[in-house]
């Protein structure tokens, strides 16, 4: 059976004939997960797989949970672009606890100074989990983002 993809951005303009509707952006969820916290950013893998979690340009990260707590200490979330050119070790989430389930949210108790703004706009972003402060084991949860609208909510079609 084939896989279905698609590039389109994912939009709704209500029901209106005139398209005067501002079209939103689909939130998303990934899952992440690292068997082993420590000081070095690790790049976080989807749930139990290998593959690396990797957000598309233009990502805007709105919350990080934390759901997977078999861990101590305090936790930072990041990421490094795809090409490698930029990396911010806590730029979603900076000591945040590790302890028990959380989300983090911009304002809330260790959000990272980038959750709820455009990682990059050019980029992919290869998120990272690294310890903060003694962390040690597994740590995983759900990051939900949206895609950026470069249109500003106006319909190309």
């Amino acid at each position: 059976m084939g896989i279905a993809t698609t590039q389109a951005i994912w939009r709704s303009g209500g029901d209106t004939p005139d398209r005067s509707a501002y079209c939103g952006s689909m939130l998303m969820a990934a899952t992440f997960y690292t068997a082993n916290v420590v000081p070095l950013s690790n790049a976080v893998v989807a749930s139990s797989q290998t593959a690396q979690v990797i957000l598309p340009a233009n990502a805007v990260v709105t919350s990080v949970m934390i759901t997977d707590t078999s861990t101590t200490g305090s936790i930072n979330v990041g990421y490094i672009l795809l090409d490698g050119s930029a990396s911010n070790a806590s730029y979603l989430a900076q000591t945040a606890t590790a302890t028990s389930v959380i989300t983090i949210t911009p304002g809330s108790t260790g959000n990272g100074a980038g959750l709820g703004t455009v990682m990059s706009a050019t980029k992919e972003a290869v998120i990272t989990v690294s310890s903060s402060s003694s962390a040690t084991g597994n740590v995983g949860g759900i990051i939900q983002y949206y895609v950026a609208d470069y249109l500003f909510g106006q319909q190309n079609v």
